[in-house]
């Protein structure tokens, strides 16, 4: 797995939701006992998953002084279960880690999908930006970029 690969895909998927270029996420890697602990205290769901978003924004009106607009906040990815889903799905793990950190970074952008016509938009825009980053990896394949 290379991490220059996933900063890769975060890049191309702030520039398609026309992100700031100082734009700023940061991404942790774990396992999932890891991931269970942060499920279970920040969202009280005492089960590992396999994505995580912590939001810089949500509920900031809550907060005094001034928010960094370009700090959009942080994603926990779990890699043993995105190593599960890989093999249950058939693809390559940076290809479901990829999705999973696209998945991620739409939650951050402010998608969500807690109700059916939120499900539909997010994932649709998530199969696009899955779409346009493998198109994006073939074309450097090709060029030898």
């Amino acid at each position: 797995m290379k991490i220059t690969r996933l900063r890769n895909s975060a890049l191309k998927v702030l520039q398609a939701e026309n992100c700031s270029d100082s734009a700023e996420v940061s991404v942790l890697l774990t396992d999932d006992e890891t991931i269970k602990i942060l499920n279970r205290e920040y969202r009280d769901i005492d089960d590992s998953t396999d994505v995580l978003s912590f939001s810089q924004h949500e509920g900031a009106d809550e907060f005094c002084g001034v928010q960094d607009e370009n700090l959009l906040g942080d994603i926990v990815i779990s890699v043993e279960t995105a190593k599960r889903q890989a093999k249950e799905r058939g693809v390559d793990l940076c290809d479901e880690l990829d999705m999973l950190l696209v998945h991620g970074l739409l939650h951050l952008l402010g998608y969500d999908h807690d109700e059916q016509k939120q499900e539909e938009l997010m994932f649709a825009r998530q199969t696009e930006l899955i779409r346009q980053i493998e198109l994006a990896d073939k074309k450097i394949l090709r060029t030898g970029d």
